[in-house]
């Protein structure tokens, strides 16, 4: 009989599920490696699943706190997305970041587990922010050559033209939307070679908008969004930092037509910039 799937996620806000909001779920949202997590076992219900994600974590801290008690798990399939949030210090040692990201790709290959990583996207957050363009496309590079050299399955998130819709982003802009997640679930799904039930997001044409609307969406954001990610970290706070894994341990998959409506007694934090 095939070993039952043991499923794994590591990282930050992305993996956590940030911007795909629900409410009934520890740390109020689902994310797309719920999703996935949800379609394995509707086809196994022996399948297990943990989500160590934290929003707002960077590379050496999910390292740190993160990978030891994955491996310890014994997992057959682990996801790991991390760097994302050191992309956007000011200051950055971006080949120690790639070391480091090896080392800890090294670290989970030699688990046994097949390992699932992904590529940043180019969010289009604000000219303003275009360097970053930059570092992601070197990050990306060496996520490509670190998955060939170590044989792990690659999500080339990069390489999605349906991300290039607004609607698939939370208001952030940063994080995806629940139609972003799901579409990401949908794309893993697709990677990992196995069997879904998922579609691919039907949003329609955008309504057309007003120059107007769009200053008046832009100066929320920066109210909203913008100030209080760069008051966290002139603080060096974090969104995450009061919060713990949404799923710490290997445990059935919580298919979400069994929860109901009761909202979740978990701390309340934004959702917003990691």
């Amino acid at each position: 009989m095939k070993n039952a799937i043991r499923f794994v996620a590591l990282g930050d806000s992305f993996t956590e599920g940030v911007g795909d909001i629900d409410l009934r779920l520890p740390n109020n949202c689902r994310g797309w490696a719920d999703r996935v997590a949800e379609e394995l076992a509707r086809h196994d219900d022996r399948a297990r699943y943990a989500n160590l994600a934290i929003r707002g974590r960077r590379l050496r801290r999910i390292v740190d706190e993160q990978l030891a008690p994955a491996l310890a798990m014994k997992p057959t399939l682990v996801s790991f997305y991390a760097g994302g949030n050191d992309l956007l210090m000011a200051r950055l040692n971006l080949a120690k970041l790639m070391r480091d990201y090896e080392d800890a790709v090294q670290r989970i290959t030699s688990s046994g587990a097949t390992v699932l990583l992904f590529t940043g996207y180019n969010v289009p957050l604000s000219p303003l922010l275009e360097p970053l363009k930059v570092r992601t496309a070197i990050y990306n590079r060496h996520v490509r050559r670190v998955a060939e050299k170590y044989g792990t399955l690659l999500v080339d998130y990069w390489c999605f033209e349906k991300f290039q819709d607004p609607r698939m982003w939370a208001p952030d802009r940063l994080h995806m939307s629940s139609p972003g997640h799901s579409y990401m679930a949908r794309k893993v799904l697709e990677v990992l070679g196995a069997r879904h039930s998922l579609q691919s997001p039907r949003l329609g044409a955008p309504r057309p908008r007003s120059r107007v609307e769009n200053i008046a969406d832009d100066v929320a954001w920066l109210r909203r969004d913008v100030g209080p990610w760069f008051s966290r970290r002139l603080r060096g706070v974090s969104s995450g930092d009061l919060l713990g894994a949404r799923w710490p341990e290997l445990m059935p998959v919580v298919l979400p037509e069994r929860l109901g409506t009761a909202k979740a007694q978990v701390p309340q934090l934004s959702s917003r910039f990691s």
